[in-house]
């Protein structure tokens, strides 16, 4: 049996969740998510936990046990805690402000970058140079983050551009200087 599968998923004071077939609804004190999966996968509700049950041994539905398990998880957290993603900006000039609920990024164009946050997302910028996204749902969050630093990668070269808090961008050397005789 999965070991991350049979793990029960706590509902915190204050959560509401519905299964129903193939899908799940919670509900709780930073909004409500809504994930769809395999209908043979089943999640029930037991007291204020969740259950996620397969329905055979087979190789299909044991992978599946695992990732539903996971899915309905990172949902609970998302509706209780959210989910945010830090990212620093390096390089000189390199700023983030806010205007309205956009970001507007100087990351080395010509123009400023805008980029409006999709529902459910919310940016910060504590600092010129750091940004925060921040949402209930846990795929959305990562993948706007992976957006914003879609606008200036990190510079193997020098180091400059966009990064998440914590990463380490390996510097390359550039080129040797040749000598002739």
């Amino acid at each position: 049996m999965s070991r991350v599968g049979k793990a029960p998923i706590p509902l915190p004071t204050g959560v509401t969740a519905k299964a129903g077939p193939g899908e799940l609804w919670a509900k709780g004190p930073r909004g409500e998510l809504k994930i769809h999966f395999d209908p043979e996968i089943t999640i029930m509700q037991e007291g204020n936990q969740l259950l996620v049950r397969r329905p055979s041994n087979s190789r299909r539905h044991r992978s599946l046990h695992g990732l539903v398990r996971a899915l309905a998880a990172n949902v609970v957290k998302g509706v209780t805690q959210g989910y945010s993603r830090v990212l620093e900006l390096k390089g000189t000039g390199y700023r983030a402000a806010l205007e309205g609920k956009d970001l507007l990024l100087q990351v080395g164009y010509s123009h400023p970058v805008r980029i409006a946050p999709p529902e459910g997302i919310v940016f910060k910028v504590p600092e010129q140079t750091i940004i925060e996204v921040s949402g209930v749902d846990k795929q959305l969050v990562g993948q706007v983050a992976a957006d914003v630093r879609k606008t200036r990668p990190p510079d193997h070269y020098h180091g400059k551009g966009v990064r998440y808090r914590g990463e380490q961008v390996r510097i390359k050397p550039g080129k040797a200087g040749t000598t002739k005789a």
